[in-house]
């Protein structure tokens, strides 16, 4: 049977010229220039013959080495099987090819090494001209790019200098004349939180009154299950997390109850002790509330917005630690005699607060 050769297409988000190929895409530079065609001929060849298609393959001394759209389609795979939780993509990985797009179309064709300050900063333009990201989210991004480029590094595809400039390309302040802030994240009004408590299902209340007694967040409350719980101190609950936001950086997160807390707990731990006793995605619990607000035609609130007010009321009674011990913001590096002090102080906040 006779090979099937793949087809040259134009990629439409960043009009390169693109091959599929083995599972995944060959970018070859600008779609119709010169430079794609004897790419896409130099593949063919390479398919043709049996040869394994590498795109960061062994160059000759003389060559310029890897690409942009090389080195970005390499690290988009390294990516695929790094931003994993449970078997499943995390949204980490959306993020990382959203700051690669602008990176690809401005620079694809241009050699890695060759990629400096200046055009660090024409992609971070790139993307204030879009007009849709926030200053906050474009830092992120261009240092999801200089995390290409490291990881690049790290492989020995670029030199260590490439990414020494990078490093030197300061962030986006507060006030940049083209960026755009988001309103900072406030405590919810008592009256929008009151009706929304009033119209939701009982089930949902009852999470968005946990969610404000512990600060948790919304994916750690609905991982919560009875065998996580430890009743043995009838004043404080604990749970302690073994899947959290912040475990690949070596935290330890617990979750503590006091007695309003138990009460609610209470009414779902009735099941087997493995099972969750909200079995619901972390976004499907937001979504409500923003579906309830508007309904009633209130600003909206997520289920983020609950831990900001928890930390804020917190803080008006027990101060900065408090909201630390409660909310899991201690150091990664503290000894296990500090986690046991934040453990300790964690349970005196819930013992209060109910």
């Amino acid at each position: 049977m006779k090979k099937r050769l793949p087809s040259l297409t134009r990629h439409k988000a960043t009009g390169q010229a693109r091959v599929w190929y083995n599972g995944k895409d060959h970018y070859l530079g600008a779609y119709g220039s010169p430079e794609s065609r004897i790419r896409y001929a130099d593949l063919i060849k390479e398919i043709a013959t049996g040869l394994p298609v590498d795109p960061i393959a062994q160059r000759g001394t003389d060559d310029t080495g890897p690409t942009i759209n090389e080195i970005s389609s390499a690290f988009e795979k390294w990516a695929d099987g790094h931003y994993r939780k449970n078997g499943k993509r995390t949204a980490e990985y959306d993020c990382v090819k959203s700051a690669i797009t602008p990176l690809v179309h401005l620079f694809g064709d241009t050699p890695a090494k060759s990629f400096g300050p200046k055009s660090l900063k024409a992609v971070r333009q790139k993307m204030l001209d879009g007009g849709t990201w926030c200053r906050e989210y474009i830092n992120k991004s261009v240092g999801r790019i200089r995390r290409l480029f490291r990881w690049a590094v790290e492989n020995e595809l670029v030199p260590s200098t490439v990414l020494l400039g990078l490093e030197a390309v300061a962030a986006l302040r507060e006030g940049h004349p083209d960026a755009t802030d988001h309103a900072p994240r406030t405590a919810i009004k008592k009256d929008i939180l009151d009706a929304v408590r009033a119209a939701v299902s009982p089930e949902t209340r009852d999470m968005i009154d946990l969610a404000i007694l512990t600060g948790c967040r919304p994916g750690e409350l609905v991982s919560l299950t009875s065998e996580m719980i430890d009743q043995s101190d009838p004043t404080a609950w604990v749970a302690v997390l073994t899947d959290h936001k912040m475990r690949h950086k070596g935290k330890q997160r617990a979750l503590v109850f006091g007695l309003r807390g138990q009460e609610i707990l209470a009414k779902y731990m009735t099941g087997k002790p493995s099972a969750k006793l909200f079995p619901i995605q972390r976004a499907t619990f937001s979504n409500r509330l923003k579906k309830t607000c508007d309904d009633l035609k209130l600003p909206r609130f997520t289920g983020h917005w609950l831990r900001h007010l928890a930390a804020t009321e917190i803080r008006q009674v027990h101060g900065l630690d408090g909201v630390q011990a409660s909310l899991g913001h201690a150091n990664a590096s503290m000894s296990d005699h500090y986690a046991h002090v934040d453990l300790e102080k964690a349970k005196a906040v819930a013992r209060v607060r109910g």
